[in-house]
């Protein structure tokens, strides 16, 4: 090939190259213009993202997924192990809880503290979880723990023991049962509260409710008598949880408005003098152990009074509720403030009781009937005080009584009663005198009176010895049953109509059942509307006493029936239940 030929080739392979090197470089700019290869690499990014935000939310939920049942696990784990009835040892029970659970390789620690009234129990555990999306972002393992803390104590507890000694507590092997179960429930309580922070007292009713001398003595009560310490509450009395230290209360006279008791003859004893006879039931009762024992935390002085707990009277929820939650409420604080410095309480009674509200004690009324609210009976004013027109002859046994309309004295014939049971007249035996059965002096005889009829007064000297002393009306009814003044004193020579209107009915008068029950439920609400947890028992009680207590108590689970057993199980099983929810169990973390 020529010269020319040759160089001509080069050329074209020259052009050739240039234009491929052009049309490269025309693709370059066309790539850098085209949008289509930037959405793509956003949606590589943007599912990149999506995966690994869905990644990490799927590892939280199986890392929430198993922290919550180790926390479950450990939550259960130490309130059982907490459990004050709980006997196994409290580390035991918390590593079981884990073992059942397949979980104990993830239990780290178990603390126990523990003593007289308390147990907290604290635990720890932790788990490791492997990521599957974490991992990415150099998460390999989330780490889940558990840690929680159990309490189980009584702070504070204020009680009142509202129990029910009336007659019908000797029925069916009733109050043995009942000695035992309170018993028992005071050791319960005693064993599971911490050294002074628990205070129990004891209120026994029937026809009333007994006051200690000590604590009758704060209050405005009159006084008419000091046989016995009761007060006759009025009906807005039940409208208030308090007992004010100067509002006038009116004391219970001593007087037996059933039974027929002469105590003065039929026994001989004195009526001057400490050693004089009362009447055998009387409605206000001055024995040291049907009165109320004040806010005790001693276990064995609680027991001990428990033990000697007697039953005899008829049935006042009210009254004994009353007093129950009077004993709660913080206006009475001065009151044991006063009586701890005379040692009339326990030194720990000098704070109590506690305010409503002061978030660390718990107030609680176990109140407890076998029956059902009955009537109470009260002597009427008229017949409170001042001289009665009996006259009493200690010497002779005798009775006087003085009649007015023929201002004579009538002596009835070896105190005999003159009527027989069906209230016929047997014997007249009718004997006037113009003073009262016993010796007198001749310058106060009348002349010229002969005879035994009220015109015709025997005014004669007498054999019979002594003098005859006027009785006041609290010394005649706190000696002299109603009844017994009526037949053996009143029947002899009064028509029986009039005697009984003048002195039985007129005498004294009562409180209806109904009005009663009226008067339980509204000391019950302003209990409750205090916070005052209200447990009952009834215990055999009729519809009317069970619908009572129902009533009451805080709830229907606060609200225990119970019926009689010959060894009392059913009744220990109710104040067991009652200690058992009274114990305060809290999650404290």
């Amino acid at each position: 090939m020529g010269f020319k030929a040759e160089t001509s080739s080069r050329l074209n392979r020259l052009r050739r190259s240039g234009a491929r090197a052009c049309s490269s470089a025309r693709i370059l700019r066309r790539f850098a213009r085209d949008e289509d290869g930037a959405m793509l690499i956003f949606g590589v990014y943007a599912f990149l993202i999506i995966l690994m935000v869905a990644g990490i939310g799927i590892d939280f939920m199986r890392f929430e997924r198993d922290r919550s049942r180790l926390q479950a696990t450990l939550d259960r784990a130490v309130l059982a192990a907490a459990d004050l009835d709980q006997q196994m040892d409290p580390t035991a029970v918390v590593e079981d809880y884990f073992a059942k659970s397949g979980l104990s390789d993830y239990l780290i620690s178990v603390t126990v503290d523990q003593g007289l009234g308390y147990r907290e129990v604290s635990a720890t555990a932790s788990t490791e979880i492997d990521t599957q999306f974490m991992h990415m972002n150099g998460v390999d393992t989330l780490v889940a723990p558990a840690v929680g803390t159990a309490e189980e104590r009584i702070d504070g507890v204020e009680i009142s023991l509202v129990l029910d000694v009336s007659g019908s507590m000797n029925d069916r092997n009733r109050l043995p049962n009942l000695i035992t179960a309170a018993q028992e429930f005071v050791d319960t309580m005693a064993a599971n509260s911490a050294d002074g922070r628990m205070s129990m007292s004891i209120v026994p009713y029937a026809s009333q409710v007994s006051v200690p001398q000590s604590l009758m003595e704060r209050f405005n009560v009159s006084d008419e008598q000091q046989y016995s310490n009761c007060i006759n509450f009025q009906s807005a009395d039940f409208d208030t949880a308090s007992l004010s230290p100067t509002s006038p209360y009116q004391r219970t006279m001593h007087f037996d408005w059933w039974s027929f008791y002469d105590g003065m003859v039929e026994d001989g004893i004195t009526l001057i003098g400490n050693d004089a006879n009362g009447v055998s039931l009387p409605v206000c009762e001055a024995d040291e152990n049907r009165q109320i024992l004040l806010m005790q935390s001693d276990p064995e002085a609680l027991k001990a009074y428990i033990r000697n707990l007697s039953a005899r009277g008829s049935t006042s929820i009210d009254i004994g509720m009353k007093w129950g939650t009077a004993l709660l409420d913080p206006s009475l604080r001065p009151t044991m403030g006063a009586l701890s410095v005379l040692g009339e309480v326990p030194e720990v009674a000098a704070n109590l009781p506690t305010n409503y509200n002061d978030g660390e004690t718990l107030k609680v009324i176990v109140l407890m009937t076998d029956g059902e609210n009955t009537d109470q009976y009260y002597i009427n004013d008229g017949f409170r005080e001042g001289p009665s027109n009996v006259y009493f002859n200690n010497a002779a046994k005798a009775y006087s009584i003085y009649h007015p309309p023929v201002d004579a004295y009538y002596w009835p014939d070896d105190n005999k009663v003159y009527y027989d049971r069906d209230g016929n007249l047997v014997n007249d035996g009718n004997k006037w005198a113009d003073h009262p059965f016993g010796e007198v002096n001749s310058d106060e005889r009348r002349e010229g009176c002969v005879g035994n009829s009220p015109r015709n007064l025997s005014c004669g000297e007498r054999s019979a010895p002594g003098t005859s002393a006027n009785l006041s009306y609290p010394d005649l009814w706190a000696h002299v049953s109603l009844k017994a003044n009526l037949f053996k004193n009143y029947y002899p020579f009064l028509d029986a109509s009039i005697a009984n209107r003048r002195w039985y009915h007129d005498v004294r008068n009562s409180v209806s059942s109904w009005v009663k029950n009226d008067r339980t439920e509204r000391i019950c609400d302003i209990a409750k509307d205090n916070n005052i947890i209200v447990f009952t028992i009834g215990f055999d009680a009729p519809g009317r006493g069970a619908d009572i207590l129902r009533y009451c108590s805080s709830s229907d689970s606060h609200f225990f029936e119970v019926k009689s057993d010959s060894d009392g199980e059913k009744l220990r099983i109710a104040f067991d239940s009652i200690a058992s929810s009274i114990r305060k169990l809290r999650l404290t973390q």
